[in-house]
């Protein structure tokens, strides 16, 4: 499903991020849209909530301009009480749903209006769906996020894109959130001039022609947006244009594949809000199954979407005492797919700079084209002929 923009307009930071967490606590990716973007930059927002709580000419305006310069968005009004007067006005300024602001979270009146809100932001999202249908296929994105450094997510999610390239002959991109010490571009044996620190530095610019000057090309077909080669950036600050960036990329790319690392900061908080499916990359070892216990703890208390987490168990083998079915209980979700134990094939690709989507040699690389194929509905099928592998020095 593609993400569904959804806007704020408030004054009230704490009204903003109850509201924001309700958004995205709806089952469905929902990317936040500064305020200030709705009218200046690209398209608008799906969805806009506006504050008539306090100031309630100036939300009317407010409703009345976005009808006016934004037909087809979905407008929630959110007022201090249902006055019957007051949601008369607001229908007729162009508020498509109102609402009673009951905060708290706790009692019966706060629960039912997050439920009656979350099912409207529903509603508003398959709306959009069935308004798109006939358009482009909508962008589909997946998060990689690992338990531990070295649990294999920049393995699995370079090799996962590759084969989304090659197997739908679609616009696909892989994005590398890590600061400073992302690999992406290096396990594809690409030399990139541009990172995603120059891409969230010109979202003013940002559109299709400048986005394929940033992005480099694989020979698959996949384009690449490097890590920053900053260790302070992208950070905290930057997570708003993290969000504004992916949605700009959700509307060129039919397939968007996000290296997310093993920690949960606020640039990938983005991502997994942006995200359709957020794989969690673990390995089968008491360290790994721990984080990834907090992690799923975590996304669930961001309300990121625990529904959308998939496990995925990388480097499996016959000498691990932990049995996938005690995984399994430990985490509180099946086993999506698990990945052989290959510590030698994996490593003569990184230094080849071939990744392993691209050979037909071992069961690794067989089970890549497995799990990408589950992932598009396809049945397993022949591998390409595998290629040639240049020296590691001609890729430094």
């Amino acid at each position: 499903m593609a993400q569904l923009a959804a806007s704020i307009i408030t004054h009230d930071d704490e009204f903003k991020r109850q509201v924001a967490q309700m958004l995205r606590a709806c089952g469905v990716p929902v990317g936040i849209v500064e305020g200030a973007r709705v009218a200046t930059e690209g398209p608008g927002p799906d969805l806009v909530v506006v504050d008539i709580r306090g100031d309630v000419s100036t939300g009317m305006a407010a409703i009345e301009r976005l009808r006016v310069t934004q037909p087809s968005v979905a407008i929630f009004a959110i007022a201090a009480t249902a006055e019957p007067d007051l949601i008369l006005q607001a229908m007729r300024a162009g508020a498509n749903e109102f609402f009673p602001w009951v905060p708290g979270g706790a009692s019966q009146a706060s629960r039912a209006m997050e439920d009656s809100f979350q099912g409207a932001v529903r509603r508003a999202g398959a709306r959009r769906e069935a308004a798109t249908a006939g358009a482009r296929q909508p962008c589909v994105t997946h998060v990689f996020l690992g338990a531990k450094g070295g649990a294999g997510t920049t393995t699995v999610s370079v090799n996962c894109a590759v084969e989304l390239a090659r197997l739908t002959k679609r616009p696909t991109a892989i994005i590398d959130l890590k600061p400073c010490l992302g690999e992406v571009a290096l396990f594809l044996g690409v030399r990139p001039r541009f990172t995603v620190l120059d891409a969230i530095e010109n979202l003013h610019r940002l559109d299709r022609d400048f986005l394929r000057e940033l992005m480099a090309r694989h020979k698959s077909g996949l384009d690449i947006l490097a890590a920053s080669e900053q260790f302070d950036r992208p950070n905290a600050q930057d997570a708003s244009a993290i969000e504004e960036l992916l949605r700009v990329l959700s509307r060129l790319y039919d397939y968007i594949v996000i290296d997310a690392g093993n920690m949960i900061n606020a640039c990938a908080v983005s991502a997994l809000y942006a995200a359709d499916t957020i794989f969690l990359v673990t390995n089968p070892d008491v360290p790994s199954i721990r984080n990834a216990q907090r992690l799923v703890d975590r996304v669930r208390q961001l309300g990121a979407g625990s529904e959308r987490v998939k496990i995925l168990l990388n480097r499996v083998s016959d000498q691990h005492l932990i049995a996938p079915k005690q995984i399994e209980t430990a985490l509180g979700y099946g086993i999506h797919h698990a990945f052989p134990s290959d510590y030698r094939t994996v490593s003569t690709a990184l230094n080849s700079g071939v990744p392993l989507a691209l050979t037909n040699h071992s069961e690794i690389s067989a089970q890549f084209g497995s799990f990408t194929r589950h992932l598009l509905g396809l049945q397993d099928d022949a591998k390409p002929e595998p290629e040639k592998r240049k020296a590691f020095l001609g890729i430094l």
